[in-house]
C-alpha cells in the first residue's frame, strides 16, 4: 500500500503501512490504512530518565551477577519501560519484581500475546504487565519463543489471575505455558482449528457458526467504506 493516497504522512521515514496483510479492500477494520512512522526500539541506552533508572537498579541489586542472564535487553520507547527476559528465567524475574520491598510490583494487569512473523526464531511474545501499588510504578516483561516450540513457563505461581490470560494467550497465539493448571481455550470453542489472532491466520472466508447462530464470513458482511 502506497502513503500517496495518505494525508498527512510524510513519504520518509515510514517503516510499515498496513496490518495483517490488508491492503486492499474488504478491509471493515481500519488496519490497512495504518501507518507506522518509525521503526521500533530495539535497546535503549542508559539513562533511561525518571524513575525507570531506579527500578532497572533495584533489579540488577535483587538479581546480581545473574541479571545479565536473565534480562536480555531492556526498552524504553513512548514513555514506557520494558525488560525483555529469557524465559527460562521469567518465573524468577516476575517473583523477584514481586517480592523484593524496593520493586513490590504486587499487580498484574494482564498476560498477552504477540505474533511477530518476520522475527526468526522468537515469533511468538508475551507480554505481561505489572503495576507497583505500593511505589506507584508500572513496567513490562517481554518475553519470547520460536514458531517451533512455541512453549513459555506458567507465570499462575506468581499471579494467579494469569490463569485466564495466559489461556486466552494460548487461544489466540498458541503459545504453549508449561506449567499452567489447566491450558485449555478460553473464548473459541474446544474443537476449534488454529489460533485466529496470528498474523498468519486467514483475515476472512470462515463462516462460524456458534451455539446455533451462524455468523458470515468477514468478506460477505457488509462494507462500511
Amino acid at each position: 500500500m502506497s502513503s500517496d493516497n495518505l494525508p498527512g504522512v510524510p513519504e520518509e521515514p515510514i517503516a510499515r503501512t498496513g496490518m495483517f496483510g490488508a491492503t486492499g479492500t474488504g478491509d471493515t477494520s481500519g488496519y490497512g490504512r495504518l501507518v507506522v512512522r518509525r521503526k521500533p526500539e530495539l535497546s535503549t541506552p542508559r539513562p533511561y530518565g525518571g524513575y525507570f533508572d531506579t527500578v532497572a537498579d533495584e533489579l540488577e541489586r535483587a538479581l546480581g551477577a545473574e541479571l545479565a542472564d536473565a534480562v536480555e535487553r531492556v526498552v524504553v520507547d513512548r514513555g514506557e519501560l520494558t525488560f525483555h527476559v529469557r524465559r527460562e528465567r521469567l518465573v524468577e524475574v516476575a517473583r523477584t519484581l514481586r517480592d523484593d520491598p524496593a520493586l513490590r510490583f504486587e499487580l498484574s494487569l494482564g498476560v498477552s500475546g504477540v505474533h511477530y512473523p518476520h522475527l526468526e526464531g522468537e515469533e511468538l511474545h508475551a507480554v505481561i504487565h505489572l503495576c507497583s501499588i505500593t511505589h506507584n510504578k508500572r513496567l513490562r516483561l517481554e518475553v519470547s519463543c520460536p514458531d517451533a516450540d512455541p512453549h513459555i513457563p506458567s507465570t499462575v505461581s506468581v499471579y494467579p489471575t494469569h490463569d485466564w490470560h495466559e489461556r486466552e494467550t494460548w487461544d489466540f497465539f498458541g503459545i504453549v505455558f508449561d506449567g499452567h493448571p489447566a491450558l485449555t481455550r478460553i473464548m473459541m470453542p474446544d474443537d476449534w482449528d488454529g489460533h485466529p489472532q496470528r498474523k498468519d491466520y486467514p483475515l476472512g472466508g470462515i463462516p462460524v457458526e456458534y451455539r446455533g447462530a451462524e455468523i458470515p464470513a468477514p468478506d460477505q458482511r457488509r462494507s462500511y467504506s
